[in-house]
């Protein structure tokens, strides 16, 4: 029968664990061998093994050392009661995850960040409410912008949804006529299609549009939303052919 002492060689062999780490858990009181040899190697027992594959499988589990240390305190059953706990961090921990990976997908597939769903579970805003956020911030005196507010308010979010996608497909045909004279009568025709889906939120006189074309193209956070529609450029584009649809 093999031995029932195990050097800290066994250990490593039996565990994959590394001599470091068995030195620090000594150092730190986490596990402690049963005995030192006259010439000061470490050896564990039966109980010593079982005691760190339980600190391998909590470690998995992303408990800290500390917290180790006092579970490995508890009894049986109370061990048992918040390992369960856990098991539901690791799922909200699971789902975050997927969140993420599922936002690097689409961002490598070229979604804007504000369509990204990376915010929606998380302490942070989302870059919607960022966005409105900033445009209260820079715009929130202006009659246009209350105006903007008073009209959304009085739509239901089925509404407030069609508008919006009338305005995608808007951009649509005109990313499908980027190869196009921003003058010709084909674009500047969806240009008077996207003024008028800018008038069901608020009056627009040419000043207004004007800033809205220029945002566009130097913001560049629009810019990399309006890209998915067409290619890169597509708010260079839009930008000629507003501009082009106030000088006519």
């Amino acid at each position: 029968m093999k031995k029932r002492q195990f050097a800290v060689k066994d250990i490593v062999q039996i565990t994959g664990i590394t001599s470091r780490t068995l030195h620090y858990y000594d150092k730190i009181g986490l596990l402690i061998p049963n005995h030192l040899t006259d010439k000061g190697y470490r050896l564990y027992d039966q109980s010593s093994l079982e005691k760190l594959q339980t600190i391998m499988f909590l470690k998995e589990l992303d408990f800290s050392l500390k917290n180790i240390a006092d579970i490995l305190k508890l009894s049986r059953q109370e061990q048992i009661e918040i390992v369960k706990q856990q098991r539901q961090a690791l799922i909200t921990r699971k789902q975050r995850l997927e969140t993420m990976i599922e936002a690097v997908e689409d961002y490598a597939s070229g979604m804007a960040i504000g369509q990204l769903k990376l915010f929606d579970h998380s302490s942070t805003l989302s870059i919607q409410e960022q966005y409105a956020n900033e445009a209260s911030f820079l715009y929130g005196e202006t009659d246009s912008y209350q105006e903007y507010l008073a009209t959304m308010g009085a739509l239901s979010p089925e509404e407030q949804q069609a508008c919006f996608q009338s305005m995608e497909a808007v951009f649509i045909q005109l990313a499908a006529h980027i190869d196009r004279d921003p003058s010709s009568s084909e674009v500047q025709q969806l240009i008077e299609a996207w003024k008028s889906n800018l008038m069901h939120f608020m009056s627009c006189d040419d000043e207004l549009l004007a800033c809205i074309a220029t945002t566009y193209k130097s913001d560049g956070r629009f810019s990399s939303y309006l890209a998915q529609y067409g290619r890169e450029d597509f708010a260079d584009f839009l930008y000629e052919a507003i501009m082009k649809y106030l000088n006519r």
